[in-house]
């Protein structure tokens, strides 16, 4: 089975491409965690592959996925393989090793991880990226998705294909700590274009966003942007620098498929 967390669409096609690979099931983390369980228990068949598939948020895996692991039961582990891929903009720390001893405490050992370098959609900091340099990272992350398929169907252990980027500890154990404790919602705002469509709500990762004509964030956020990079109008802002920038949504996933709620 391969669990995926996705705003914007990087890690849902990265995570949809290996599953049909793999013909295994895709499993959204996101939906599970908003459900409200307090854990969550799977039954392994004999050499059934694992998999975990997100964005690096600040040089690390997004803290939902950590919490969902610390509440994730597998009966009949055999020492199944299990792998992670972490799409990013450029480089991920030390994402893996976050990883790899969330998985441990659990008595879980993780095999083999990836990076795979996708457009960026976190234009808080930046810009999202031209649409050529874009469409030239997508077809990388083709390339690379292919071989990840390659490696897992060898069960190669211990392979790391990842890019760190430089002083990978600073990035992951000085800088993610704390842009988790800066992500709050207060900054987050609607322009006089709103229409109150909703769709905003049903693509929050964390369902923090309320729209009763227009929307609310409560404090709780995953940082993901799905709300501004999928308002089909462009009218949610984050603070003074959003405005005229771009937008970002993976072309190869369409907009259903990144609701974590469906709309009545």
């Amino acid at each position: 089975m391969i669990f995926y967390f996705s705003g914007t669409g990087n890690s849902l096609y990265t995570a949809k491409a290996i599953a049909q690979h793999t013909k295994e099931d895709l499993i959204s983390i996101a939906a599970l965690m908003n459900d409200g369980k307090a854990s969550f228990e799977y039954t392994l068949k004999d050499d059934e592959i694992i998999g975990f598939v997100y964005p690096i948020y600040a040089w690390a895996p997004p803290k939902m996925v950590m919490k969902f692991i610390e509440k994730l039961s597998l009966k009949n582990y055999k020492n199944n393989y299990i792998f992670t891929a972490a799409t990013c903009g450029g480089n991920i720390g030390n994402t893996i090793k976050v990883m790899a001893d969330g998985l441990k405490k659990k008595n879980l050992k993780l095999q083999s991880g990836f990076s795979v370098v996708m457009p960026s959609n976190y234009m808080v900091m930046g810009n999202v990226e031209p649409k050529e340099i874009a469409e030239k990272k997508l077809i990388g992350a083709d390339e690379r998705i292919k071989s990840i398929c390659r490696i897992i169907d060898d069960r190669r252990e211990d392979v790391y294909e990842v890019e760190k980027g430089s002083m990978p500890w600073v990035l992951t154990s000085v800088i993610n700590p704390l842009f988790n404790m800066g992500k709050g919602t207060k900054k987050f705002y609607t322009t006089d274009k709103c229409t109150g469509c909703g769709l905003c709500e049903s693509v929050c990762t964390c369902r923090t966003i309320k729209v009763n004509g227009k929307p609310v964030w409560a404090k709780d956020c995953n940082q993901c942007l799905a709300c501004i990079n999928l308002c089909p109008v462009h009218a949610i802002q984050y603070g003074k620098g959003t405005e005229k920038k771009g937008r970002y949504k993976n072309p190869n996933v369409s907009i259903n498929e990144l609701k974590v709620i469906k709309q009545s």
